[in-house]
């Protein structure tokens, strides 16, 4: 006849008789645990200290990777290899990007030859209108003016030169975003199995928690900064269009680009864009309607309410204040990538807050085995 199965306090009590304690350590066991501890660690640093320049890269290429995915498996039950599937599916992304970064390029080229070729026009626009702001009527301001004129004249040598500048760094980065993003595609479902399997069962639940707390804040997240910039980006662009600006789309894709990045937004776009309709059009109407609808429903009605709100109702894990909290001090404190791991480290705070004031039904033993809690 089978012995039955001990309940939690049984298996608790056989766990502490055949799990080795602290005093039970050897000296040389200790030393080793030591070591190899060390040596982690300073390998973690290292390896940390080495990506540091393309982790944006390719933390961005786990999330297309994950978006695109669906995508790649209808393709994949039509192309038998993997690579070609996956190759067609960064297609879909890559072209379209790359065209609008040669379009933006072009455009910009362009209006920087414009302002060099008419220096002395614009010159006296601008300080005309800055004579009729006040206490300007009677300021010597046309050599501060020709100055600035003349470093936008150079704005087109300047994008060349940044590029030369930056090419490495963008290669490096567009490397790592490619494969990243390929090898997730493609092996996804093998590097779940790999990390859950490497998680003992003792952590099951805490493990289960986090898992599912992270997936939530960072679909969230994504999903809110995403949808919000676009519509922020199309605000501008209708703003533009509706005024006669020139360069409209060109200057509603910066503010879509430009959102993601701390302290800049899209006022850096509307407000230049006004101060222009001032200057070159005369137009105080228009600048004033471009500030006003740029900054109450752009930057505060979109930015920092309808952003965490999104955010909030698409993870189902944190509420409104706690993601507002996460997005803002997080993309404040990390920067670029504060927009993940700002929602991602209250996430996991809950996760792990939430295992341990829970009083779980059913306890899990390292053997895999689930048993019954005695409470029960």
């Amino acid at each position: 006849m089978a012995e039955p199965m001990p309940v939690a306090s049984d298996r608790r009590r056989l766990e502490r008789r055949t799990d080795p304690t602290l005093a039970e350590l050897t000296l040389p066991e200790l030393r080793r645990m030591m070591v190899t501890t060390m040596l982690f660690v300073t390998v973690l640093v290292l390896f940390v200290w080495m990506v540091r320049t393309v982790i944006i890269a390719g933390i961005l290429g786990v999330i297309v990777a994950m978006y695109m995915r669906p995508v790649y498996l209808r393709l994949i039950e039509r192309i038998a290899s993997p690579v070609v599937a996956a190759a067609l599916t960064l297609t879909v992304l890559i072209v379209p990007l790359f065209g609008l970064t040669v379009y933006s390029y072009e455009e910009i080229a362009d209006r920087a030859g414009y302002v060099n070729d008419h220096q002395a026009e614009i010159t006296q626009r601008i300080d005309a209108a800055l004579h009729r702001l006040p206490f300007l009527e009677s300021a010597n301001t046309k050599t501060s003016v020709k100055q600035a004129v003349l470093v936008a004249s150079n704005y087109g040598t300047n994008i060349l030169g940044g590029l030369r500048s930056a090419l490495a760094t963008l290669a490096i980065a567009s490397t790592i975003f490619v494969f990243t993003a390929y090898y997730v595609m493609v092996d996804a479902v093998r590097i779940m199995t790999y990390v859950r399997a490497r998680i003992p069962p003792r952590y099951g639940e805490l493990s289960r928690a986090l898992e599912s707390n992270v997936r939530g804040v960072l679909y969230g997240a994504i999903y809110s900064t995403f949808l919000t910039q676009a519509i922020k980006s199309l605000i501008i662009l209708a703003m533009n269009l509706a005024f006669h600006v020139p360069l409209s789309a060109v200057l509603a894709i910066l503010s879509f680009i430009i959102g993601f990045f701390p302290i800049v937004g899209s006022w850096s776009v509307y407000l230049p864009v006004a101060a222009w309709l001032m200057v070159f059009r005369d137009a105080p109407g228009q600048a004033a309607a471009m500030i006003l609808i740029g900054f109450f429903v752009n930057t505060v009605y979109i930015s920092t309410f309808l952003r965490p709100k999104i955010a909030a109702e698409r993870s189902r894990v944190l509420n409104f204040y706690w993601m507002l909290v996460a997005l803002i001090t997080g993309v404040y404190t990390f920067g670029l990538v504060g927009i993940l791991l700002g929602p991602m480290l209250i996430g996991l705070l809950k996760a792990i807050l939430d295992t341990i004031m829970s009083a779980p039904a059913w306890q899990w033993s390292d053997h895999g085995e689930l048993a019954q809690s005695s409470a029960r």
